[in-house]
Protein backbone atom coordinates (compact mmCIF):
# COMPACT_ATOMS: atom_id res chain seq x y z
CA UNK A 1 0.00 0.00 0.00
CA UNK A 2 1.09 3.55 -0.68
CA UNK A 3 0.36 6.49 1.58
CA UNK A 4 -0.61 8.85 -1.25
CA UNK A 5 -3.79 8.62 -3.28
CA UNK A 6 -3.16 10.11 -6.71
CA UNK A 7 -6.62 9.65 -8.23
CA UNK A 8 -10.17 9.07 -7.02
CA UNK A 9 -13.06 6.75 -7.72
CA UNK A 10 -14.46 9.02 -10.44
CA UNK A 11 -11.22 8.63 -12.38
CA UNK A 12 -11.51 4.85 -12.64
CA UNK A 13 -13.77 4.80 -15.69
CA UNK A 14 -11.23 6.78 -17.68
CA UNK A 15 -8.42 4.49 -16.58
CA UNK A 16 -10.37 1.38 -17.53
CA UNK A 17 -11.13 2.81 -20.97
CA UNK A 18 -7.38 2.84 -21.64
CA UNK A 19 -7.28 -0.95 -21.23
CA UNK A 20 -8.60 -2.43 -24.48
CA UNK A 21 -8.47 -5.84 -26.12
CA UNK A 22 -10.27 -8.01 -23.57
CA UNK A 23 -13.83 -6.79 -23.97
CA UNK A 24 -15.31 -10.27 -23.55
CA UNK A 25 -14.31 -10.03 -19.86
CA UNK A 26 -15.72 -6.54 -19.32
CA UNK A 27 -18.50 -7.71 -16.99
CA UNK A 28 -16.18 -10.03 -15.10
CA UNK A 29 -13.91 -7.06 -14.47
CA UNK A 30 -16.46 -4.32 -13.81
CA UNK A 31 -18.36 -6.45 -11.30
CA UNK A 32 -15.25 -6.38 -9.07
CA UNK A 33 -14.60 -2.63 -9.33
CA UNK A 34 -16.34 -1.37 -6.19
CA UNK A 35 -15.10 -4.19 -3.98
CA UNK A 36 -11.54 -3.54 -5.12
CA UNK A 37 -11.86 0.20 -4.63
CA UNK A 38 -13.33 -0.14 -1.14
CA UNK A 39 -10.54 -2.49 -0.10
CA UNK A 40 -7.72 -0.30 -1.42
CA UNK A 41 -9.29 3.03 -0.45
CA UNK A 42 -10.78 2.23 2.97
CA UNK A 43 -9.86 -1.17 4.34
CA UNK A 44 -6.34 -2.39 3.62
CA UNK A 45 -3.75 -1.38 6.21
CA UNK A 46 0.06 -1.48 6.00
CA UNK A 47 1.13 -5.10 6.32
CA UNK A 48 -2.15 -6.51 4.98
CA UNK A 49 -2.07 -8.71 1.89
CA UNK A 50 -4.57 -8.78 -0.97
CA UNK A 51 -4.79 -11.75 -3.33
CA UNK A 52 -6.90 -11.58 -6.49
CA UNK A 53 -8.01 -15.11 -7.26
CA UNK A 54 -10.56 -13.92 -9.84
CA UNK A 55 -7.78 -13.06 -12.25
CA UNK A 56 -9.62 -13.32 -15.57
CA UNK A 57 -10.59 -9.84 -16.70
CA UNK A 58 -8.21 -7.83 -14.50
CA UNK A 59 -8.75 -4.38 -16.02
CA UNK A 60 -10.58 -3.02 -12.95
CA UNK A 61 -7.75 -4.32 -10.77
CA UNK A 62 -5.11 -2.58 -12.86
CA UNK A 63 -7.13 0.65 -12.85
CA UNK A 64 -7.42 0.64 -9.05
CA UNK A 65 -3.69 -0.06 -8.67
CA UNK A 66 -2.94 2.82 -11.05
CA UNK A 67 -5.32 5.18 -9.24
CA UNK A 68 -3.52 4.41 -5.97
CA UNK A 69 -0.09 5.06 -7.46
CA UNK A 70 1.00 1.42 -7.05
CA UNK A 71 1.10 0.79 -10.79
CA UNK A 72 2.34 3.44 -13.24
CA UNK A 73 -0.71 4.72 -15.13
CA UNK A 74 1.34 4.90 -18.31
CA UNK A 75 1.47 1.10 -18.39
CA UNK A 76 -2.29 0.89 -18.95
CA UNK A 77 -2.04 1.91 -22.60
CA UNK A 78 0.04 -1.12 -23.50
CA UNK A 79 -2.30 -3.64 -21.82
CA UNK A 80 -1.92 -7.11 -23.33
CA UNK A 81 0.96 -6.12 -25.57
CA UNK A 82 4.06 -8.24 -26.06
CA UNK A 83 6.25 -5.95 -23.95
CA UNK A 84 3.60 -4.99 -21.42
CA UNK A 85 3.76 -6.15 -17.77
CA UNK A 86 -0.05 -6.11 -17.77
CA UNK A 87 -1.35 -9.35 -19.17
CA UNK A 88 -4.90 -10.65 -19.58
CA UNK A 89 -4.16 -12.56 -16.39
CA UNK A 90 -2.09 -10.78 -13.70
CA UNK A 91 1.52 -11.91 -13.36
CA UNK A 92 3.12 -11.30 -9.97
CA UNK A 93 6.59 -11.27 -11.51
CA UNK A 94 5.72 -8.43 -13.90
CA UNK A 95 2.90 -6.24 -12.59
CA UNK A 96 3.67 -3.94 -9.63
CA UNK A 97 1.42 -4.58 -6.62
CA UNK A 98 0.21 -7.99 -7.79
CA UNK A 99 0.69 -10.61 -5.04
CA UNK A 100 -0.13 -13.78 -7.01
CA UNK A 101 -0.38 -14.83 -10.64
CA UNK A 102 -4.00 -15.79 -11.22
CA UNK A 103 -6.65 -16.51 -13.81
CA UNK A 104 -6.83 -20.28 -13.53
CA UNK A 105 -9.79 -20.68 -11.20
CA UNK A 106 -9.54 -22.16 -7.73
CA UNK A 107 -5.95 -21.29 -6.86
CA UNK A 108 -6.11 -18.00 -4.99
CA UNK A 109 -8.15 -19.03 -1.96
CA UNK A 110 -5.93 -22.02 -1.06
CA UNK A 111 -2.89 -19.72 -1.37
CA UNK A 112 -4.64 -17.17 0.86
CA UNK A 113 -5.17 -19.81 3.54
CA UNK A 114 -1.46 -20.53 3.58
CA UNK A 115 -0.59 -16.83 3.66
CA UNK A 116 -2.99 -16.20 6.55
CA UNK A 117 -1.26 -18.82 8.67
CA UNK A 118 1.47 -16.24 9.29
CA UNK A 119 -1.01 -14.20 11.31
CA UNK A 120 -1.04 -11.29 8.85
CA UNK A 121 -4.45 -10.10 7.71
CA UNK A 122 -5.13 -11.55 4.26
CA UNK A 123 -7.95 -10.57 1.91
CA UNK A 124 -8.81 -12.71 -1.11
CA UNK A 125 -11.31 -11.93 -3.87
CA UNK A 126 -13.01 -14.81 -5.67
CA UNK A 127 -15.92 -15.02 -8.11
CA UNK A 128 -19.15 -16.94 -7.60
CA UNK A 129 -18.49 -19.16 -10.63
CA UNK A 130 -15.04 -19.93 -9.27
CA UNK A 131 -16.64 -21.64 -6.28
CA UNK A 132 -17.43 -24.59 -8.52
CA UNK A 133 -13.79 -25.59 -8.05
CA UNK A 134 -13.32 -28.19 -5.32
CA UNK A 135 -9.96 -26.76 -4.24
CA UNK A 136 -11.80 -23.74 -2.88
CA UNK A 137 -14.03 -25.83 -0.65
CA UNK A 138 -11.12 -27.80 0.75
CA UNK A 139 -9.58 -24.44 1.71
CA UNK A 140 -12.88 -23.15 3.16
CA UNK A 141 -13.40 -26.27 5.24
CA UNK A 142 -9.88 -26.30 6.67
CA UNK A 143 -9.82 -22.57 7.43
CA UNK A 144 -13.12 -22.86 9.26
CA UNK A 145 -12.05 -25.84 11.31
CA UNK A 146 -8.87 -24.18 12.57
CA UNK A 147 -10.56 -20.80 13.14
CA UNK A 148 -8.30 -18.90 10.74
CA UNK A 149 -9.46 -15.45 11.83
CA UNK A 150 -6.74 -13.60 9.88
CA UNK A 151 -8.47 -14.53 6.58
CA UNK A 152 -11.24 -12.53 4.92
CA UNK A 153 -12.70 -13.60 1.57
CA UNK A 154 -14.77 -11.43 -0.76
CA UNK A 155 -17.06 -13.34 -3.11
CA UNK A 156 -18.29 -11.21 -6.00
CA UNK A 157 -21.68 -12.68 -6.88
CA UNK A 158 -22.46 -11.45 -10.38
CA UNK A 159 -24.71 -14.42 -11.12
CA UNK A 160 -22.17 -16.12 -13.34
CA UNK A 161 -22.49 -19.41 -11.49
CA UNK A 162 -25.01 -22.00 -12.64
CA UNK A 163 -25.67 -23.14 -9.09
CA UNK A 164 -26.56 -21.28 -5.92
CA UNK A 165 -26.76 -22.73 -2.46
CA UNK A 166 -29.97 -22.74 -0.42
CA UNK A 167 -29.72 -19.74 1.90
CA UNK A 168 -27.13 -18.06 -0.31
CA UNK A 169 -23.40 -18.45 -0.85
CA UNK A 170 -22.71 -17.20 2.66
CA UNK A 171 -24.67 -20.10 4.16
CA UNK A 172 -22.25 -22.58 2.60
CA UNK A 173 -19.34 -20.82 4.32
CA UNK A 174 -21.23 -20.61 7.62
CA UNK A 175 -21.66 -24.39 7.65
CA UNK A 176 -17.87 -24.64 7.86
CA UNK A 177 -17.52 -22.20 10.76
CA UNK A 178 -17.13 -18.87 8.96
CA UNK A 179 -18.78 -15.59 9.89
CA UNK A 180 -20.47 -13.83 6.98
CA UNK A 181 -22.04 -10.69 5.55
CA UNK A 182 -24.13 -10.25 2.39
CA UNK A 183 -24.17 -6.74 0.91
CA UNK A 184 -24.77 -4.68 -2.21
CA UNK A 185 -21.48 -4.94 -4.07
CA UNK A 186 -21.75 -1.32 -5.28
CA UNK A 187 -22.32 0.23 -1.83
CA UNK A 188 -18.95 1.35 -0.51
CA UNK A 189 -20.17 2.09 3.01
CA UNK A 190 -21.88 -1.30 3.30
CA UNK A 191 -18.80 -3.04 1.93
CA UNK A 192 -16.49 -1.30 4.37
CA UNK A 193 -18.73 -2.20 7.31
CA UNK A 194 -18.93 -5.82 6.12
CA UNK A 195 -15.15 -6.14 5.83
CA UNK A 196 -14.68 -4.68 9.30
CA UNK A 197 -17.28 -6.97 10.91
CA UNK A 198 -14.91 -9.93 11.18
CA UNK A 199 -14.36 -11.57 14.57
CA UNK A 200 -11.28 -12.72 16.45
CA UNK A 201 -12.05 -16.42 16.28
CA UNK A 202 -13.23 -17.30 12.76
CA UNK A 203 -12.51 -16.58 9.09
CA UNK A 204 -14.91 -14.12 7.48
CA UNK A 205 -16.64 -14.00 4.08
CA UNK A 206 -18.26 -10.97 2.45
CA UNK A 207 -20.66 -11.85 -0.36
CA UNK A 208 -20.92 -8.79 -2.62
CA UNK A 209 -23.95 -9.08 -4.90
CA UNK A 210 -23.58 -7.12 -8.13
CA UNK A 211 -26.28 -6.55 -10.75
CA UNK A 212 -25.58 -5.34 -14.26
CA UNK A 213 -26.04 -1.60 -14.58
Amino acid sequence: MTAATTLGYDDLQGLIMRLTGDEKHDWSSLSTLDVLWTLYDRVLEPGDRFLLSKGHGPTAYYAVLAAKGILPAGELDGFGGFDSPLGHHPDRTLAPGVEISSGSLGHGLPIAVGAALTGRRVYCLVGDGELDEGSNWEAVQWAGRIGLASLTVAVVDNRSSTYHWPGGIERRFELDGWTSAHVDGRDHDALEHAFRSCTADAPHVVVAEVQRR
